[in-house]
């Protein structure tokens, strides 16, 4: 049996050796560029395509206007369009204004601010929102940082022209400003945007670069500048899909957007009044500062100006060492204006936040909720739901039992898009509580669905509130304030916001909740790090704190197990006695079983009660936040560089199989790093199974033996993507558990018993008394 289990083993890395060598290298696949969730240039910049407002029901969604030039609009019409002698028309919409960025905040994380956010013109809308904390940076593009420079959906004139410039960036430091040409950047010549960008994926951070650019006629040399750890972006703009926080008006009078509304699919979210065109036209910009932009719209057919103003706090100076300190959000303020002599009826409709971090997709094994969640509070009960079950329902035709709108009679505490370790959220600034603003919610698709089921959930998702209708009289006015928190989930920031609910510690068979256990082990976790600086460190002490705890439940367990095998050889009899006749054998075995004292589910109930503490301890590895971009050993070491992943020793794409290293989800294929710790934990997993389990009396017990260790190699491959702090606790588990095994006492077998050591007399059997010889 044994030799032929080896030539088994012996076969199958024969044949994975050959086909290693019959298949070139090939690069490991990529996700579609189009698809959501791809990876972005090292600007974060993805090729623009066309988005055009549909007006109604009458244009289709395959129309598109040219990028960065004003969508075509309905009922269009402009002064000077008549014909003689007719009388002058007034025009439906206000003439289109030229794509234009603002920021507010700061890159720097010395500036009082915790967040960069880059506006634009278009459609008053936010691009991105990039977190200014060394503890949040981008872990997928690790390229050098100059800043964000260029706008998206904007077609690029020739040269290398820059659009915006955030305040704290290395571009900002180095002197670049908006409408510089960028010429040279080092020795490089640059002609386009894409030569720069491709020069900075080729760098690294803390390299220093130099700029030539053309400004006002002249060309300038610039102070050179290190290159800076990329930031990482809640709010990114996405292949061609939507910008964030976008604003029409879902009703004026009678007129009313029609369309599906039990579910907003991609063919619906575009959609416009005629005469409205506020989703993708450009708005006026009126007093821009640091600290705040007000934009304009007017719509001469109703008369009607709204504004969106974007405002944003600095810090005070005695809190800038607070990290949970209440800074990590937006203020928007909604308004409405009726300019003309006649009342209407308004509603409007605001839709969410687009382009969340989906880091990790390719390992990320989430328990509850997926890459991307839509989640929505009403009354304080929260709901969410997840990104791949909105692409799979996310259609015109929507079941009637799925995905109804949500808030109807009730008022929303908060609604937005969660993401493993990061949420962004908009919470109504309601005067009471039960304050009802909005007639109906929902989820919302805004990106195209991939066709392979394993990147559905990479899908750009976002949400949708509509308001209830409100009365303006000539003159009159209303407006309506938001906080868009966008920032870590960490619970003492988010309980300053009220979204402590939108952290998920699941819970054990769906009967207790693992809160109770996950936050008592994250808080010790910290207080180790604390000490230690080191949450490598931390994890470990951790594991033996916990293993210590459970020595008891341990001990009594390896008591169990040795009382089960010294009873197998009675068991073994018992069997061979009522061969044939169940019932009486059950009956002997319980009959024997309480002779001595033994429950046979002693071992079992055991291993229950640790159940929900190792399921606590992988909860409280996978939601923390703090140990995303958390290092084993250094930053500056690309091996297990953040314990949230995979250790990460090698990439071994350019040599591997396609099917074993391409980067997708699922227990295969492997994904496109070599990770040693997975294997390092099945080494030991399969020693200590070793140590502990007794030598087989017989061949079926040796056949099961061999199973479990098979088993225990399945477990490897399974584990092989889990996240480096995971590992790290089972490999100190293991190691603790072996130890232990020296602490208790060892089954000895009875025969062994007998004989004691070599060249020894027999033994009597502890508890007889030797017979006395006859005189």
């Amino acid at each position: 049996m044994d030799k032929r289990f080896a030539f088994f083993l012996a076969g199958c890395l024969a044949i994975l050796a050959a086909n290693m060598l019959l298949n070139p290298p090939r690069p490991a696949p990529q996700p579609d560029p189009n698809a959501p969730g791809a990876a972005e240039p090292a600007d974060g910049k993805a090729a623009a395509k066309p988005v055009v407002p549909l007006a109604d029901d009458k244009i289709k969604p395959a129309q598109s206007a040219v990028a960065g030039k004003p969508a075509p609009k309905a009922d269009d019409h402009k002064p000077g369009d008549n014909k003689p002698g007719d009388k002058e028309v007034t025009p439906a919409i206000e003439p289109d204004v030229p794509d234009r960025a603002f920021t507010l905040g700061s890159a720097d994380e010395n500036d009082p601010y915790r967040m960069l956010v880059t506006l634009t013109t278009r459609g008053a809308a936010v691009e991105r929102i990039e977190l200014n904390s060394p503890r949040y940076h981008d872990l997928e593009d690790r390229s050098g940082y100059l800043g964000h420079l260029f706008l998206e959906h904007t077609v690029r004139a020739p040269g290398c022209v820059i659009d915006v410039v955030g305040p704290g960036t290395p571009a900002d430091k180095a002197g670049l400003k908006p409408g510089d040409n960028v010429k040279q950047i080092n020795t490089t010549k640059i002609t386009c945007a894409d030569d720069l960008n491709f020069f900075l994926a080729k760098t690294k951070p803390n390299r220093p670069v130099a700029l030539t650019v053309a400004r006002e006629g002249k060309e300038l040399n610039l102070d050179p500048v290190l290159l800076g750890h990329r930031p990482l972006q809640v709010v990114r703009p996405e292949a061609t899909d939507p910008l964030s926080f976008l604003l029409t008006l879902y009703q004026v009078d009678k007129e009313k957007l029609s369309g599906d509304e039990k579910f907003a699919d991609d063919l619906n979210h575009l959609r416009e009044l005629k005469g409205a065109a506020l989703r993708t036209a450009g708005w006026q910009a009126a007093q821009p500062d640091r600290d705040h932009v007000v934009f304009t719209r007017k719509l001469p057919l109703w008369n009607l100006e709204l504004t969106k103003t974007y405002a944003i706090a600095p810090l005070p100076d005695t809190a800038q060492k607070d990290l949970n300190y209440r800074a990590y959000h937006l203020s928007l303020t909604l308004g409405l204006h009726n300019t003309g002599d006649k009342e209407h009826s308004v509603a409007y409709q605001l839709d969410g936040p687009t382009g969340l971090p989906t880091e990790g997709w390719w390992y990320a094994n989430i328990m509850s909720g997926g890459l991307r969640d839509v989640v929505v509070s009403f009354s304080g009960k929260l709901s969410t739901i997840i990104s791949q079950t909105i692409a799979d329902y996310g259609q015109p035709a929507v079941p009637d039992d799925k995905f109804t709108t949500w808030g109807k009679e009730q008022p929303l505490g908060f609604i937005g898009v969660d993401s493993q370790y990061f949420t962004v959220a908009m919470i109504p600034q309601l005067a009471d509580p039960q304050d009802r603003w909005f007639d109906q919610s929902q989820p919302l698709r805004v990106g195209e669905v991939n066709k392979d089921p394993k990147l559905k959930k990479l899908v750009n998702i976002s949400c949708r509130t509509i308001s209830i209708p409100h009365v303006l009289k000539p003159a009159e006015s209303f407006a309506q304030e938001f906080v868009i928190f966008a920032g870590p989930k960490k619970p003492d920031l988010l309980t300053k916001y009220g979204l402590s609910d939108v952290v998920d510690y699941g819970s054990f068979l769906w009967l207790m909740p693992m809160k109770l256990i996950t936050v008592p082990m994250i808080a010790v976790l910290h207080g180790f790090y604390f000490v230690f600086h080191n949450y490598g460190v931390a994890i470990i002490l951790l594991t033996v704190l916990v293993r210590l705890c459970m020595f008891p439940l341990s001990r009594k367990q390896a008591l169990s197990t040795m009382k089960m095998q010294e009873l197998q050889p009675e068991i073994k009899r018992l069997q061979e006695k009522h061969k044939g006749n169940a019932e009486a054998r059950t009956k002997a075995q319980q009959e024997l079983w309480r002779k001595h004292n033994f429950n046979p589910l002693g071992g079992c109930l055991t291993a229950f009660i640790q159940l929900p503490i190792f399921v606590a301890l992988y909860r409280a590895l996978a939601v923390d936040v703090e140990l995303r971009q958390a290092p084993l050993l250094s930053e500056s070491i690309r091996w297990c560089s953040n314990l949230s992943a995979p250790d990460m020793l090698v990439n071994w794409s350019s040599f591997m199989p396609e099917y074993l290293a391409a980067p997708l989800p699922g227990m295969l294929p492997l994904g496109p790093y070599f990770n040693i710790l997975p294997i390092l934990t099945m080494v030991l997993f399969l020693w200590q199974q070793k140590k502990m389990m007794p030598p087989p009396a017989d061949e079926q017990a040796a056949m099961q033996q061999k199973m479990m260790k098979l088993m225990m190699i399945v477990m490897g491959v399974m584990f092989f993507k889990v996240a480096s702090g995971l590992c790290i606790y089972f490999i100190a588990s293991s190691l603790w558990g072996i130890g232990e095994r020296k602490f208790l006492p060892k089954f000895v077998h009875p025969d062994a018993a007998a004989a004691g050591p070599p060249g020894n007399p027999p033994r009597t059997p502890p508890g007889r008394d030797r017979k006395k010889p006859r005189r």
